[in-house]
């Protein structure tokens, strides 16, 4: 088994540990529709294991296309499992590919009252 296209990996900056149960989808627009939110479509769904990774989020044999995707993280159902209420109810990530390369790595450092992404590798 290969690797998914789109990567995650989720860390709670609050317990300095990886975020396990944070349900995640992926939506996908052509750049042309982009502008219309009702135009994306879900393309994956997943859930972080227990080293706060989604391995499996898209098929390995997935082609990406130029367009706009966006990772949304289910913080608040994460933030239930523990208890806590957190200021952002989910985080989407939305990011345009032009010409689309073999693999994408979306991290998210996460906090109940803040977040931090970057593009990783």
């Amino acid at each position: 088994m290969g690797v998914s296209p789109i990567t995650s990996h989720v860390l709670d900056a609050a317990r300095g540990a990886p975020a396990q149960g944070v349900p995640i989808t992926i939506s996908y627009a052509p750049t042309s529709q982009a502008a219309a939110a009702s135009q994306s479509t879900v393309i994956a769904r997943g859930m972080t294991n227990n080293d706060g990774r989604c391995p499996s989020l898209l098929e390995d044999t997935h082609v990406l296309k130029s367009g706009v995707y966006t990772v949304r993280f289910d913080t608040k159902t994460y933030f239930a499992l523990h208890g806590e209420k957190s200021f952002y109810p989910f985080v989407d990530v939305t990011f345009e590919i032009d010409q689309p390369a073999p693999h994408y790595h979306i991290p998210l450092n996460l906090a109940p009252f803040s977040y931090t992404t970057y593009r990783g590798s």
